[in-house]
């Protein structure tokens, strides 16, 4: 019988493994980073995607931006509108679609749990050192964009 111990010896030659664990351990770091502030990571790319559009979002055209479902996302605007970070009305084009749009509040949440997460990620890739830091992110931005 294998030893428990050495599943990580085993898979640690595994990217898929590697970006699935530094993934949750820069959202664990993440995420208490913002709890003070009563969102999650989830919640902050809502409000970065709202804030980040020249003209206001209908809920369905921020859930294929995120890549996740209506029902995630009503899940999420219901949350986001509930904490006063979020306002949603019926638009006028469209009576069958919702627009989402950042409050007051919302902006000043979100401002703040920007400066909190680039402080966690800060942290999370400190062991990295800066020249590291930067390579990742460049090798990852060319995997992905």
């Amino acid at each position: 019988m294998a030893d428990p111990t050495s599943d990580d010896d085993v898979l640690t030659p595994r990217l898929g493994y590697l970006l699935k664990r530094a993934y949750a351990g820069l959202a664990e770091e993440i995420g208490k980073a913002l709890q003070p502030l009563g969102i999650d990571g989830r919640e902050l790319a809502v409000l970065v995607l709202l804030n980040a559009t020249d003209t206001p979002l209908s809920q369905l055209d921020a859930a294929q931006r995120l890549g996740i479902d209506r029902t995630t996302m009503t899940s999420f605007v219901d949350g986001l509108e509930d904490k006063g970070l979020v306002t949603r009305r019926r638009s006028v084009d469209d009576r069958r679609k919702n627009i989402i749009e950042l409050t007051a509040t919302g902006d000043e949440r979100l401002i703040a749990a920007e400066r909190l997460r680039a402080a966690a990620e800060s942290r999370f890739l400190a062991p990295l050192g800066a020249a590291r830091h930067e390579a990742l992110l460049d090798a990852l931005r060319t995997l992905t964009l």
